[in-house]
Order: structure tokens, then sequence, then C-alpha cells
């Protein structure tokens, strides 16, 4: 048995930065990854999903080139098997990156295997037997794969397959109507695709506010993205070469045939195959294992971070995790997950960006609550781009006069939310950003001209 200061299982976002702040504090390390290092991040997540979505920004300006002032010619070609190599070069970069970074860390240990618990603070990997006094789970997630009629029967694909894919499909049904699933169909639909999205709620996106929902419908729709919400009876079967997906279980109603099926329906935590219970690990009914508000688990020395946490489902938040336990850890502070502000972005074009409590959720507190809305063709600089979809919104206490909450949808909102999530969680008042004086032009110039028409909700 080989001892360490440290073990982390899982190589993903929070896991090399830890094993960077314990090897500068001269800790030994073992860090162990079974597949990729750079976890869904790097390797089928942001990073390859967001050049694939500016490929298909790029190709989607082309074709609006009249309203720029030049013209290209129609039809636009594209060559997927080049934007596939462009997003496979972005993914090996970082993880060389990531790799190279490892590897120049003293103290640190790099083990390529799967690792098991056979005791509270022992791990076997490679039919050898590591041990610490602190171990930190850090393995991530992978895409959910629902029984519905016929899934066995027919090829699906998901996230991981898509950011591979090097070539056009004919027709791409997605199934499931929220982040993952909307990005890769406005994407591919730019691409040259048709698409049908198919969701079983009676909106996209049902975590947000209906005019969020609405409008992003909208936007996709515009431009030739079939929607079919409210199917209450999806199943499968095989067509020839192609599937035969069913969303409405109604006596003679037609299915949609496709050439390839994405499910975006959600994603299930690493945790089944580590042997947790032997480490006394509790986790809850979905898998996700227990966390305290500092990250560490029902057994003592042993913390869990990112997304098989059940705590984020995103790459700032895993990265935050690994801040808090070394905080927590070598700098003595007492950070907690609970003081951390739910924020997140969908990257369709325009972006979706959010911050703290939606409408609903704000009504829902018996607060007495401000509420000011604007479109964003009252926004110069997307009237500039001639990009003037969407709006922004926010919403906030009427008595302590602070933001509960905004959401951009519209060019550049997922930078120009960063100045209320700033403001937020500095616990400024309103007028602290009302009386900023915002860069002209830009999307967060309009934020203090949306405080200053806060009314009662």
């Amino acid at each position: 048995m080989r001892s360490f200061d440290a073990i982390i299982i899982g190589a993903g976002q929070a896991g090399p930065s830890l094993a960077g702040r314990l090897n500068q504090a001269g800790l030994s390390v073992a860090i162990i990854e079974r597949h990729l290092v750079g976890g869904t991040c790097v390797n089928t997540g942001c990073k390859p999903t967001k050049t694939l979505v500016a490929s298909a920004y790029a190709v989607h300006t082309a074709r609006r080139g009249q309203d720029y002032g030049f013209n290209v010619a129609e039809p636009i070609e594209i060559d997927m098997k080049k934007v596939a190599a462009r997003a496979d070069q972005v993914i090996r970069g970082s993880r060389s990156s990531n790799e190279s970074w490892l590897a120049g860390m003293a103290d640190v240990e790099l083990i390529r295997g799967h690792a098991r618990f056979e005791g509270p603070n022992i791990v076997a990997v490679n039919g050898e037997r590591l041990t610490a006094p602190r171990i930190f789970i850090n393995v991530g997630g992978r895409a959910v794969t629902p029984d519905m009629p016929g899934i066995d029967q027919v090829p699906i694909l998901t996230n991981t397959d898509m950011v591979a894919l090097d070539m056009l499909p004919r027709h791409l049904v997605v199934i499931g109507g929220s982040y993952i699933g909307l990005e890769f169909a406005q994407m591919y639909r730019r691409f040259g695709s048709e698409v049908t999205v198919v969701e079983r709620m009676d909106r996209l996106i049902g975590r947000e506010d209906a005019d969020v929902s609405e409008a992003v419908r909208d936007i996709l729709e515009a431009e030739g993205i079939s929607i079919r919400t409210g199917a209450d009876c999806i199943g499968f079967a095989r067509s020839g070469d192609d599937v035969e997906v069913r969303v409405d279980c109604a006596e003679g109603s037609q299915p949609i045939v496709a050439s390839h099926v994405l499910m975006a329906v959600g994603r299930r935590p690493n945790t089944d195959d580590l042997g947790l219970e032997a480490a006394g690990v509790v986790v809850d009914a979905r898998g996700y294992i227990t966390v305290d508000d500092r990250l560490e688990t029902s057994a003592p020395g042993i913390w869990a971070l990112g997304d098989c946490n059940g705590r984020g489902a995103f790459t700032h938040t895993a990265y935050n995790d690994f801040e808090i336990v070394a905080a927590n850890l070598l700098d003595g502070e007492d950070r907690r997950v609970s003081q951390r502000l739910p924020g997140y972005a969908l990257y369709i074009d325009p972006p979706l960006a959010r911050v703290g409590m939606t409408d609903a959720e704000a009504q829902k507190s018996g607060r007495r609550l401000l509420h000011s809305k604007r479109p964003m063709s009252r926004v110069g600089r997307a009237v500039e781009k001639g990009e003037t979809q969407g709006f922004m919104k926010v919403v906030a206490d009427a008595d302590t006069r602070r933001i509960l909450g905004a959401a951009i949808l519209g060019t550049g909102g997922d930078e120009a939310i960063h100045g209320v999530l700033n403001m937020m969680n500095a616990d400024q008042p309103i007028e602290a950003l009302r009386w900023s004086v915002p860069v002209h032009p830009t999307v967060s110039e309009l934020v203090p001209t949306v405080l200053l028409d806060l009314a009662p909700l």
C-alpha cells in the first residue's frame, strides 16, 4: 500500500486545480483518472460545444450578409469534417494543457485507471492500494438515456457523440427542450439540418419564467426549428435506415422520421461503480453524493466536488467547489456552498444569462417586489449589430433595495449579467448599480436604465 497526503478521484474541472493548490502546500497527491483528463467541460461539454456554436454563428452571420451590406454566394457550403476537426483541436489543446500542468507538479502523480474504495481511506486502482487521510471525489456525470418504448431498438446519440459527429444529419430530432438540447438544435439547423425539438413539458426550459421560454421558442422557430412541446408519449421504432419518433399517442398521429436522434433529457452522476459503500459515503436516490455546506461527505476525511454532488451542474460551480474546499483546508477560511449565487447561461444565439431568482421564485418568497423589463431593441449595441432579439429584466426586494434576480436574453447577455451578479455578491443596494456609469456603446449600459424603471410588481 502506498501512502499520500491526499487522493483525488477524477481529473475534471475541480480535480487538477485542487491538485495544484495541494502541491503548492507541499502535500503529496495522487490524482486518478480512468478516461480523459479535463472531464466533461474539456472533452464533451463547454469547450467543443461552444466551438461548434461559434462555427454555426459564423455561418448564420454570413447568410445575413445582405443585412450588413455584402453578398455571400448561396448556398453556403458547410464542411462538417473541418467543423468537427476545429472542435477536436480545441479539445486536444485543452486536454494537453491540463496534462502538462499536472506533469509539472513535483508532488503530484497522475494515475490512469479506475478507482474503487476498499475502506474509508483506502482506494484500489490497477491492482494497487493507495491510502490518504484526505480523499476528494470529482468524478462528474454522464448523459441519461431513459427507458422509453423502443429506445433499445434504435441508435441514440448523446452530447458525447454529437461533438464527435463529422457529418450533417438530414433530420435531427432532439429529445429534450433544455440547455444542451437547444444549443445542438440551433447549431445544426444553422449548419443545414432539418431539426425538430421534442419536449415532454408544455414549454421549453421549464425552470425559466414563461416569458423567457416563449421568447426562446420564438427565436428558434424563426430559424426554422420545429418544436413539439407537451409530448406525452415518446417512443421509437426502426424505419429502414431512419428512426421513427412517436410524440403523440392519439390514434392516427404520425411519427417524425429522423435520420439522427439526440437524447438530451438530463445527466446522472458517475457514482455507481466507486465502491462508495465501503467508505461509508452516502448517496441520495438519484446517486448524487450527499455533502454538507462545506462539501464534506458523510465519511470523515472525504469530500465530493463538481457534478457528482448535486450542488451545481456547471463548470463554474465545480471550480467554485474547488475554491471552497481549498480555502477551508489551506487558508483557514469558512467558505460554504450556500454563499454561492446561482448563475448560468444558455448558449443559443442570442444567449440567455440568469442570476438569482426567477420572477416566479421571487413572487413565491412573499416579499414586496420591484420589477423592470426592457427589450433588447432599446440597446444601442444590439441595434448596431443587427441583433435585437430578446430582453433584459430585473426583480428586486422593495424593502431591502437588493436585487433578487435578473435575466438577459440577448446579444452579449452572458457577459453583461456579471455587473448584476457582482452587485448581488457584494450585497449592494439597487442604487450602487443604478449610479454606475457603464461604457458606451455596450449591452451593460442599459442595466442602470432598467433599474431606474423598477416599479411594484
